[in-house]
């Protein structure tokens, strides 16, 4: 009973991640396993049976709030989930001796991404058109496939890949992937029974997880707005990055002040992370200000100091220039 509470605390830290960042909940899951010394294979399998609920019902609400780009969920989903199924079964067919330190590497590689990615802001560039299909089926193909080795990993590649590509709303990325996560998730798991068997899953470590993870999913959406993305990103990275490079250092067999030293400058690049994560965040908050401020100004400006209908008429091309040095201004503090 012990262990299962430490598991649904664990599915419940995973959601709470995913729903605030839209990735990392096979990341921090099957991390919080590994270092709980759970089976590589049976960790990724027991992530992604997991998984078919949370996606499941957080597709269903994306969907109902209308953040769903369905063109975009057919032409990922697929290809993601052709690459999960050959993920999971590659990942089946090898040794645990083996596979941890794959396992690990690829989950340091993600964390380190993680680190990256929110230390800095994005850019849009919406007027480039709709994403296509020779993108969207490479990208869900690698995703899947990092996804199901990995133990998790189609979030933090896909989300950002089309966040960076500026073609579609933040919302709209996170609840397209997501949705295509439940399709990529079920492939996962019949490679996993494919390749493992039943008893490959561990049933009680998969319904702990479920269980957390229901439970987290509305606080999750009330935690993305008090705990900023940027820097809950940065945070997990470095901790994801941390935890497995314990594993790897144990692979390699390095013994002396290596271990040490890798643990200082791995820490040191967490926490260089972290301040640009903060520097990003207050770069984007002032850029915000400095936005509303302007609109609210020329706003202000635009009330036509008499009732003659003529000055009324043209009040409005004031708040436009208003509105295009507000962008301006934006543009400048962000660049």
């Amino acid at each position: 009973m012990r262990k299962l509470l430490i598991l649904a605390l664990v599915g419940l830290a995973a959601q709470l991640v995913d729903g605030a960042l839209g990735m990392a909940y096979g990341l921090t899951s099957s991390t919080l396993l590994l270092f709980a010394g759970v089976a590589p294979a049976a960790a990724s399998a027991s992530v992604h049976l997991a998984e078919i609920g949370t996606t499941l019902a957080a597709g269903v609400a994306h969907w109902r709030f209308g953040n769903v780009d369905w063109r975009v969920v057919g032409r990922i989903a697929v290809p993601g989930a052709v690459g999960a199924f050959a993920g999971a079964t590659f990942l089946s067919s090898i040794s645990t001796e083996a596979a941890a330190p794959w396992m690990a590497a690829i989950l340091c590689t993600l964390g380190a991404y993680l680190l990256v990615r929110f230390s800095r802001p994005l850019r849009a560039n919406r007027s480039a058109g709709p994403l296509r299909g020779r993108f969207l089926g490479p990208l869900g193909l690698v995703a899947g496939f990092v996804d199901a080795t990995g133990g998790g990993g189609w979030g933090p590649v896909a989300t950002p890949a089309l966040l960076v590509s500026g073609r579609m709303e933040p919302r709209k990325v996170i609840g397209s992937v997501d949705t295509a996560e439940f399709v990529v998730a079920g492939a996962a798991s019949a490679g996993f029974l494919i390749g493992l068997g039943t008893e490959g899953f561990l049933l009680p470590t998969v319904a702990a997880l479920l269980v957390g993870g229901l439970i987290a999913a509305p606080i999750a959406a009330w935690l993305v707005r008090i705990v900023p993305a940027q820097l809950l990103g940065a945070t997990i990275g470095g901790v994801i990055v941390l935890s497995n490079a314990r594993t790897l250092i144990r692979a390699g067999e390095l013994g002396g002040p290596f271990p040490s030293l890798v643990y200082v400058l791995l820490a040191a690049g967490w926490l260089v992370a972290l301040v640009l994560s903060v520097r990003a965040l207050r770069r984007t908050r002032r850029a915000r200000a400095l936005a509303d401020a302007a609109l609210a100004a020329d706003a202000a400006g635009a009330v036509p100091a008499t009732p003659a209908r003529d000055t009324a008429a043209t009040s409005v091309e004031p708040a436009t220039g208003g509105a295009d040095r507000s962008r301006q201004l934006a543009a400048a503090v962000e660049g």
